[in-house]
């Protein structure tokens, strides 16, 4: 498989050249997990594999609780269904604790100041009460348990996040809330390990393939061992294919459309299809985009062909363009496209600024 085909899997499977999906959520689960520890570039991403789906759409789901972001696979915030959040914690949180061990040392968060901080914070968002992060600072403060640190408050909610205990609330104006996980997502399903792990498999596999074990690995925080295992219980759900001399797994996947890699795409910042692959040649050279990943990044055909910036004003929002390369007079079209989809997200006019 050359990289061009590989790039144009990617972006059908990851619903940038194809869009069959309608609501948030089910563009969430399709994906598994939606990095988003920036939260504007998360939202984006979302409404960017949803061409009808605008800004505020996304923010009610989140508000609603179809979707929730909480601290799952790897030490940061992601974008997870609500049905699925418990079987994701359950499968991947161990790994995370294991990562933030050292953190937790550091910050004087021994088990026993752990337990103490689940429990105090149980009692305080029970009866469906969603509380800030100073909010709760001050609950924790006044029960004896120092939280002024902000890194040790970082790490005393993830802890939560992860123990399952909390996840998002609705936003209080621009804060962000905590609420109880089994009072916002009293419907998450539970499933047996090797079964979660059989289903995140095929969740990455259909919508990052082709992708190598090593690209699961990195994505979702779990073992080589974790991976080959899931892989062999989900191998007649697979097809694989050879990349750079290495076997690549992916969903049998519907024919994109013949000019679908001629299109340009905004990426947000640590949007999945840069992040969630360990090997990233078939979308950039190594010297050009290794330092670049987590920016916001301009693809085309597939491949990164610069970074933009968004500046946002009261009547319109003004995009920046730095490009590797002049761009082509259809490359340029195809920016210009990009450039007033992310308006109409937003919901204002857009000003291409190259």
């Amino acid at each position: 498989m050359t990289s061009l085909e590989v790039v144009q899997q990617r972006l059908r499977n990851q619903h940038l050249a194809s869009a069959w999906l309608k609501q948030p959520v089910e563009i969430v689960q399709w994906l598994g997990a939606v990095q988003a520890q920036d939260y504007a570039g998360a939202k984006w991403a979302l409404g960017l594999r949803l061409p009808d789906v605008a800004d505020d759409e996304v923010e009610r789901a989140f508000t609603d609780g179809t979707i929730l972001r909480t601290h799952v696979m790897r030490p940061t915030w992601h974008f997870v269904a609500s049905a699925d959040i418990r079987w994701l914690l359950a499968l991947t949180a161990p790994r995370v604790h294991a990562v933030n061990g050292h953190m937790y040392r550091k910050c004087e968060l021994d088990p026993q100041t752990l337990r103490r901080s689940l429990r105090v914070m149980a009692k305080a968002l029970q009866g469906g009460r969603q509380l800030t992060r100073d909010e709760l600072r001050a609950v924790l403060s006044k029960a004896g348990i120092a939280a002024d640190d902000n890194l040790r408050m970082a790490y005393v909610v993830m802890h939560a996040e992860l123990e399952g205990l909390v996840c998002s609330g609705a936003r209080q104006g621009k804060q962000f809330t905590y609420a109880l996980l089994e009072e916002r997502a009293p419907q998450a399903k539970t499933l047996e390990r090797d079964e979660a792990l059989c289903e995140l498999i095929l969740r990455y596999f259909a919508s990052r393939g082709p992708a190598t074990c090593q690209d699961f690995v990195w994505w979702s925080g779990l073992t080589m061992a974790d991976a080959k295992r899931g892989v062999e219980a989900a191998q007649s759900q697979l097809e694989q294919t050879v990349f750079n001399g290495q076997t690549n797994w992916f969903a049998e996947a519907a024919p994109i459309a013949s000019d679908s890699a001629q299109a340009a795409y905004l990426l947000p910042n640590y949007d999945e299809y840069g992040i969630a692959y360990r090997d990233r040649s078939a979308m950039f050279d190594a010297e050009r985009g290794s330092q670049l990943i987590f920016n916001h990044l301009i693809v085309i055909n597939g491949r990164l062909a610069g970074t933009w910036k968004r500046t946002l004003k009261k009547h319109e929002v003004v995009i920046e363009t730095n490009t590797f390369v002049p761009l082509t007079k259809v490359e340029d079209r195809a920016v210009a496209a990009a450039v007033r989809q992310y308006g109409v997200f937003l919901g204002l006019p857009a000003l291409y600024n190259r």
